[in-house]
């Protein structure tokens, strides 16, 4: 067969299997473009774990693959030795959020709705907003009598300034004509909170709570490097000092997975409370 009628064949096979793929539903088409990304993430970990085992210099971590990594993984589910793990750093970021929430929105509806305030706090707000929350952990560690206290000081300090400055951007969108509406229609301070307020931040609150979940993930494991004996911070730590680089991957990959469905739950509230219409 000739090339010129090769050719035109192989581009009809493509046109016909993106048309196919193109009729599949959306759940399936996500599905498969998700499938497609995590198999080139994987083949590109094990492309590293093989230059990484014919290296001389680094064979040593060659246990960072993906297959003694994922035999780890099963190892400390299959034991329940990663259960507790998780469940203490769940528990700190958690309690980290609820109080970055606490803190957070009713301060971002104050600096949103003030303007004089809004002029007031900008300036402090950014300029503690720019001091990385581990610089911080001197003074937790003074301050507060137990390390997970001082871990979950410092979650909430690094969560807060996304929920306020979200917060704050949502009520700033509000049309002023709703204020005046719902002023003359006889609504109080706490009605106009509650009924106009509330709603039309409520997807711009989510907002910053999914970008404050992403910077606490990435705090939170740097900050279990104090003195706690417990989670995934902990573990990648002892992980890393006992050599054992297959559980170090392992953990890694816990991480991971726990730090995208976290984002997925936040991700999932904000198209809850979205007014767009699909």
């Amino acid at each position: 067969m000739s090339e010129t009628t090769t050719t035109p064949m192989m581009v009809s096979v493509v046109n016909q299997a993106t048309s196919a793929f193109r009729q599949l539903p959306v759940w399936a088409q996500n599905v498969s473009f998700s499938t497609f990304g995590m198999a080139i993430l994987l083949f590109l970990w094990w492309l590293g774990g093989i230059w990484i085992a014919s290296n001389p210099d680094t064979e040593s971590f060659a246990s960072f693959a993906p297959a003694p990594a994922f035999e780890a993984l099963y190892e400390l589910v299959a034991s329940g030795e990663i259960w507790q793990t998780i469940w203490s750093s769940l528990y700190r970021i958690l309690v980290g959020l609820f109080w970055a929430i606490l803190l957070g929105v009713p301060a971002g509806i104050i600096i949103g709705y003030f303007s004089t305030i809004r002029q007031i706090a900008n300036m402090p707000f950014q300029l503690l907003r720019m001091i990385s929350p581990l610089a911080w952990m001197p003074i937790a560690v003074l301050v507060y009598a137990t390390w997970d206290n001082a871990i979950i000081f410092l979650i909430t300090i690094a969560a807060v300034w996304p929920i306020i400055f979200g917060t704050a951007h949502g009520v700033q969108r509000i049309d002023p004509l709703w204020f005046k509406v719902a002023k003359n229609l006889g609504a109080d301070g706490y009605q106009m909170l509650m009924r106009v307020i509330m709603p039309a931040i409520a997807q711009d609150v989510f907002a910053g709570i999914r970008l404050a979940v992403g910077v606490a993930w990435v705090v939170l494991v740097p900050a279990e490097y104090l003195g706690v004996t417990s989670g995934l911070g902990y573990a990648i730590n002892d992980a890393r000092d006992t050599l054992d680089y297959a559980k170090l991957a392992a953990v890694v990959v816990v991480i991971g997975i726990i730090g995208y469905m976290l984002d997925s739950i936040a991700a999932r509230l904000i198209k809850l409370y979205s007014w767009r219409m699909e």
